[in-house]
């Protein structure tokens, strides 16, 4: 069975999308939805620096944008990829992408959707000195319990024994200063600590713009970062996407997901590698893809010819969704 995923904030690095518009049309697409994106989509894959692309009002939709228009490189008959493709499931803001590759809106809908949640977010994060760090190893107990000492969350949980802590600066340096026994402490580079209750105005902004956007139910089996279900409901997706914003990212249970449907290979839309590793790691035997460059279009579409063909949900797969 074949899975697609999209990659989540801190993926992007400058000029990623360089190579992909040497494609005809990419560049037009780009444009095009630029608009909706509310920013010029173009230069921020292209030319725009580092330090501009890590604002979260400009990474998240150009992050979406990325990952809906190498999508289109690789399946250019959007019908024809829903047929070919079992799954579809994203890491935090990869789960816009996600959703409307399942059919849930469509391109115009989710680039307007992430620009309100960009700029949502990079908002909320102005109120109170938040960060994230990434806590690698020690015991998952013990880990919790060190987090709930110092009042953080466990924002983000990919698995393989990889927790990302989200919280106050100050909470983060008291956590600095007595890390669980046998981690690794590392703090990363973003504006705020997202899937916190520090994000809660961003909900409010999302909960105000979903009855503006049409949804359809998804045609692909769509994975939920909330818990790792089975969706199947479009105004359930559109709902949980909305919360998601202030609710943790459970990624572990998304993986475990997709090898209990039965996942056989794996492609990640570009800027890809993040959750390839993460699935290297946690679903041993799966083959799996990081669509970076039109490079690796020739080795996706063996893969697709290879383990394509199961995007149709059965029966069986109703009831699981219950």
């Amino acid at each position: 069975m074949l899975v697609i995923v999209a990659p989540g904030q801190g993926a992007q690095s400058p000029g990623f999308l360089s190579p992909w518009l040497e494609l005809d049309g990419v560049a037009d697409r780009l444009r095009r939805w630029s608009e909706p994106a509310g920013l010029d989509l173009v230069h921020a894959g292209t030319e725009a620096s580092a330090e501009e692309i890590k604002d979260t009002a400009v990474a998240q939709p150009l992050l979406v944008a990325a990952g809906l228009v190498t999508a289109r490189a690789l399946f250019p008959d959007e019908d024809v990829a829903r047929k070919l493709t079992g799954a579809v499931a994203g890491h935090s803001v990869g789960e816009i992408t996600a959703a409307a590759l399942a059919g849930v809106f469509g391109a115009h809908e989710a680039l307007t959707f992430v620009r309100e949640r960009g700029r949502a977010m990079a908002e909320a994060a102005t109120v109170t000195e938040t960060g994230m760090a990434a806590v690698l190893g020690g015991d998952p107990e013990v880990v919790a319990a060190k987090l709930a000492e110092h009042g953080l969350t466990a924002a983000n949980n990919n698995g393989g024994g990889q927790i990302v802590a989200a919280g106050t600066l100050v909470q983060l340096e008291a956590l600095k200063a007595d890390p669980p026994a046998g981690a690794k402490l590392i703090a990363l580079k973003v504006a705020g600590a997202f899937h916190t209750e520090h994000m809660a105005p961003g909900v409010e902004r999302l909960a105000a713009l979903a009855p503006s956007l049409e949804v359809a139910d998804p045609q692909v089996r769509y994975v939920s970062n909330k818990d790792g279900g089975v969706v199947d409901s479009g105004a359930e997706v559109l709902g949980r996407l909305v919360s998601q914003v202030s609710n943790p990212v459970r990624w572990d249970l998304c993986m475990e997901t997709l090898g209990r449907l039965g996942a056989t290979a794996v492609i990640e839309l570009s800027p890809a590698g993040t959750l390839t590793g993460l699935l290297k790691r946690n679903l041993k035997g799966v083959a799996t893809l990081a669509l970076k460059t039109p490079a690796d279009l020739d080795k996706a579409r063996a893969l697709i010819e290879e383990h394509g063909g199961q995007g149709r949900q059965d029966p069986q797969d109703q009831e699981d969704q219950a």
